[in-house]
């Protein structure tokens, strides 16, 4: 199916997110933070990005910054559980640069899943 980079620097997210996703057929990457996200999507093809917002080194919003920056169509699902503000705030600014969906943790598995296939859908002219 697609690969997809998974960005948190929480284990068992990302693990959660992963494993729901395989089961589906897609092919996974992992990133910890936004810095090594950034070096995944240089060296590997990934078909779709979901970042967490709030992370060490490079937080979630300048991850899809950078990310639309290198690549204006690359499809973005950003995650957050809040930090400092309340997760739909951080969920707010995202959506203004350009995520195509957003989730407030803990992720709805069946609703993030619904998501991913209508983004990876493909598109009819």
């Amino acid at each position: 199916m697609s690969r997809i980079l998974i960005v948190d620097d929480d284990q068992q997210i990302r693990n959660m997110l992963r494993i729901t996703l395989e089961r589906e057929g897609h092919d996974v990457v992992e990133a910890a933070d936004g810095l090594q996200a950034v070096k995944v999507y240089k060296t590997d093809v990934v078909d779709l990005v979901i970042t967490d917002i709030v992370m060490p080194e490079k937080e979630g919003i300048e991850l899809i910054m950078e990310l639309k920056g290198m690549d204006p169509a690359v499809k973005i699902i950003a995650i957050s559980g809040g930090g400092r503000i309340n997760p739909e705030d951080y969920l707010k600014w995202a959506r203004r640069f350009g995520v195509e969906n957003t989730f407030s943790k803990p992720v709805d598995r069946q609703k993030l899943l619904a998501a991913v296939a209508h983004l990876l859908a493909p598109q009819v002219a």
